[in-house]
């Protein structure tokens, strides 16, 4: 059997345990990749072609056999699922059980199976009272403060279900859903480590469970705990890696694995979209908007992933394309969160930051946990001079994901707009420190120690040379380099790095003050080092303006005249008026 073959069938047989547990986003996940897995063309020929291998909108940057990967897919030490109790027709009770939980009565579900002891419904059981404590505990939330509010609202079922799960897993009659979900619950309880231990039996045992592995992914903050996992051989291993390698934004590592695993899964939206993902993060916002095109073609009333789509758009200020999307996902579906998000992007994009808010707020009612929603607010709430709400809107981003680099950097706005710039240096630091390769977090950086109460220039200076460094693409870092270092009397060092923003400047046939600037730098500090042939040069090149340099430049190509003899390159009483 092909592996492609092979992992057809494991997929195929998982959601069909998936589902009947009502683990459904697994499901879902699951099938996506099953559909992904390039077809034998002697039994099927695909009606349009869907991210072939060698498609422009993939980014080759790596060959398969130099990344580390677990064997190919297919072959893996785990068979093809398949557990005793599904080869068993369900009960009665489980079936009503089952169709409750459907219908979101969970209490009723978890009622039914009260006296069952089959694995599959004590595990059916136990996640419809977790539910049925989650339910509660957003109901509280409303009730106590709130859609948007914070909440000191717990689970009530944690301790029961922690403690139910902690015995079934010491008598070794827990399946590997309900070590998943004993999981989960740890989690929920602040015990990471144990939680990481039980996530890893879980995966070992079953590891087509999608939800087991995201949650397992949310524990490994760190490489080295990410290292530390004993994980089985398992093609569903090279998924969790990518994904986690991307939270911990090591996107090429990422990229990587997502390109060894488009061997076996071609045509999978799911890569597609996640490579995207890793290229935004890297900022090259032309892959990842010819990404979206083809998913969008492919998948016309996709929702997921299109607020990522939506934040490129409105970096490249595409009014019209990000209008369409706005309206494209307004009629798929309204009220998800993603399509409020959306909208709020496009308001902002208009200057029209108070229907923004408005947007944003409607994403965060529907997904409280939505970390890109409450750091847009923020800097909706900095435009409109808020600065109260937004820095209360970047700590609810922060309390959510404190890895998150735009949350720490927009309360280092903030609070240099109050003017508080050692409270703002503080902020910023930690944004270099998870973002360290973003020219502009280093500029903001520099900038906050330029001021006024701080001056400390030399470590401003630092700060512009990293940002120098990390492809400054708003060409601010090497500007302000020559200019601090000529206020520190460094003239050597200052016209090193004018001659360095002059040449810049004039590959990309900029103008503009920091030009002119540049020019009368150079001309001044190469005629007071007797290069006056240098000097003539931009002392030249200055005669082309029509302000007060133009007049500075004959003064200097005067004195110029007086202390070199046979000065002939230009006649001074023939310059234009």
């Amino acid at each position: 059997m092909s592996s492609k073959e092979s992992c057809r069938n494991e997929l195929r047989t998982a959601i069909c345990q998936l589902s009947d547990r009502c683990l459904y986003s697994a499901a879902k996940w699951a099938a996506e990749q099953l559909v992904g897995i390039e077809q034998d063309p002697a039994k099927f020929t695909p009606s349009h072609t869907r991210f072939q291998l060698g498609s422009s909108s993939i980014r080759r940057r790596f060959r398969t056999n130099e990344i580390a990967s677990t064997p190919t897919a297919g072959v893996s030490s785990v068979s093809t699922p398949m557990l005793e109790e599904d080869e068993a027709i369900d009960g009665d009770f489980y079936l009503l059980a089952k169709s409750y939980f459907d219908c979101r009565e969970y209490r009723r579900a978890a009622h039914v199976l009260r006296d069952q002891t089959r694995k599959k419904a004590v595990f059916l059981r136990c996640y419809a009272l977790y539910l049925a404590g989650e339910k509660r505990k957003e109901e509280e939330m409303i009730e106590l403060e709130g859609p948007l509010g914070k909440s000191d609202a717990v689970n009530h079922e944690l301790v029961y279900l922690e403690r139910e799960l902690s015995m079934l897993r010491k008598n070794g009659t827990v399946d590997p859903f309900g070590l998943y979900l004993y999981g989960l619950v740890l989690n929920k309880k602040g015990s990471e480590n144990l939680a990481r231990t039980v996530l890893v039996e879980s995966v070992n045992s079953y590891p087509w469970n999608w939800n087991a592995w995201t949650e397992l992914q949310s524990l490994c903050t760190t490489i080295d705990i990410l290292n530390s996992l004993n994980l089985n051989y398992h093609w569903m291993k090279d998924f969790f890696l990518a994904n986690a390698y991307q939270e911990l934004r090591m996107h090429n590592e990422s990229l990587g694995k997502y390109e060894y695993l488009q061997g076996t899964f071609s045509f999978s939206n799911y890569i597609q979209a996640q490579i995207a993902k890793a290229q935004y993060s890297l900022r090259e916002f032309e892959q990842v908007e010819v990404i979206f095109e083809e998913l969008l073609r492919n998948d016309p009333y996709r929702v997921e992933d299109m607020d990522m789509y939506s934040n490129v758009l409105y970096a490249k200020e595409c009014f019209s394309t990000l209008s369409y999307l706005a309206h494209r996902v307004f009629l798929t579906d309204k009220y998800r969160p993603e399509s409020c998000f959306i909208i709020g992007n496009y308001y902002s994009l208009k200057g029209q930051h108070e229907k923004s808010v408005v947007y944003f707020r409607r994403a965060l009612k529907l997904n409280k946990n939505y970390l890109s929603a409450w750091t847009l607010m923020g800097h909706e709430y900095v435009e409109m001079k808020n600065t109260p709400a937004a820095v209360d809107a970047y700590r609810r981003a922060v309390d959510i994901n404190p890895c998150d680099y735009r949350a720490w950097y927009g309360l280092g706005q903030a609070y240099e707009m109050m003017g508080m710039p050692y409270y703002a240096l503080h902020y910023f630091r930690k944004s270099v420190f998870l973002q360290p390769n973003d020219s502009r977090l280093w500029i903001a950086m520099g900038q906050c120690y330029e001021t006024d109460q701080l001056q400390m220039l030399e470590d401003a200076i630092k700060c512009y040379k990293r940002a120098a460094n990390c492809n400054d693409t708003e060409a601010i870092a090497l500007h302000q380099i020559a200019k601090l270092s000529k206020d520190l009397k460094r003239s050597e060092e200052a016209a090193f790095y004018y001659k360095k923003d002059l040449e810049r400047m004039e590959a990309e046939e900029r103008e503009g003050p920091n030009l002119v600037e540049a020019l009368l730098f150079l001309a001044t500090y190469y005629k007071s080092q007797k290069r006056f042939e240098e000097a003539e040069i931009y002392c030249t090149r200055l005669l082309d303006y029509t302000g007060p340099e133009k007049e500075t430049a004959k003064s200097l190509l005067r004195g110029m005249r007086k202390a070199q003899s046979g000065f002939s390159s230009i006649d001074i009483e023939h310059l234009p008026p």
